[in-house]
């Protein structure tokens, strides 16, 4: 890694907006979530695991409308799909449990409603009821939880259960059944996250968990006929994700250089007023002497000396 990697990657990552800091998404790579269920093959099976009692929905009916926004700060999701125009059911897998879930999937249905009508160019501000999709909301946790809530919802968790204007209700799911594709994607995760315990975010953790896959029959078809792909997938998001700790570092060190620069010249300026202040010289000259050899703005060092200038020495 060459020295100038980290200042070309801040101004690459970092920007201004409002105020605030932002930082760019290094690259976007799918999760294998997300890879997963682009194949309708394998999304025909999710929505039939959802929805068992529908026997006659097919492939061809599914359209992915997942949030594909890269954009900095833009709002994006692991997966979403309309069934016709009947249902919308936007999917999250979370290994790690947070209830800030329901915020986002609120924010993702916002943002999928908005681009369903403007895909359809319908008239919201028209007198004509316009048609919509029923929302459904699932999380795929795959982490490890003591407490399993069935659901987890907006004005539970958030307003102590109160009536309030909009209500989200998602729906938690913690394994499959009978090795359907969401047993095998939660099992999938169980063997990725033990072969990492084993051999740390390397090429051979990748490789045995696709190996020990393919053999209990877990994503077999998928893994096998995509195997490279699933590999050069898995050390790209490693990667950045060693890239991204990497930068956190060095913001951290940096911020504690500078930090301990603006201590030390505190210090130093400290200093040099109580020196002025014990040879005699007047207020007015010391603010001169302090401006001067700090390269500070005269205003900025008449604040430091009024406010470092021992005033019980004037009293004596």
């Amino acid at each position: 890694m060459t020295p100038d990697y980290f200042p070309a990657m801040k101004a690459g990552m970092k920007g201004r907006k409002n105020g605030k800091t932002e930082i760019a998404k290094y690259t976007i790579k799918d999760s294998i979530f997300t890879n997963l269920f682009q194949d309708k093959k394998y999304l025909i099976q999710l929505y039939r695991a959802l929805h068992p009692e529908d026997t006659e929905t097919t492939e061809d009916e599914l359209k992915d409308i997942t949030i594909k926004n890269i954009l900095v700060d833009a709002c994006y999701n692991d997966l979403g799909f309309t069934v016709g125009d009947k249902i919308m059911v936007l999917t999250e897998a979370q290994s790690t449990w947070t209830m800030n879930i329901i915020i986002r999937a609120l924010m993702y249905l916002v943002q999928s409603y908005h681009e369903y009508f403007e895909r359809r160019n319908d008239n919201l501000y028209g007198s004509k009821k316009v048609k919509i999709p029923k929302p459904e909301l699932y999380v795929i946790f795959t982490g490890k939880r003591v407490s399993k809530p069935e659901y987890v919802s907006l004005s539970e968790e958030f307003f102590n259960g109160e009536d309030c204007a909009i209500d989200v209700k998602v729906k938690m799911i913690y394994d499959g059944k009978n090795n359907d594709i969401i047993s095998q994607y939660v099992a999938f995760t169980k063997v990725y996250d033990e072969q990492v315990k084993l051999y740390g975010r390397t090429r051979e953790a990748v490789t045995n968990t696709i190996n020990i896959c393919k053999d209990r029959d877990v994503l077999k078809e998928y893994l096998s006929s995509r195997e490279k792909e699933v590999v050069d997938m898995m050390m790209t998001l490693f990667d950045e994700e060693q890239v991204m700790r990497a930068y956190v570092e060095s913001e951290k060190k940096e911020a504690a250089e500078k930090a301990a620069e603006e201590a030390a010249k505190k210090a130093a300026v400290i200093s040099a007023i109580e020196m002025c202040q014990e040879i005699g010289l007047p207020v007015s000259e010391t603010i001169k002497k302090v401006a001067g050899k700090y390269k500070l703005e005269e205003n900025d060092a008449e604040t430091w000396v009024q406010k470092y200038w021992r005033r019980e020495r004037d009293n004596q």
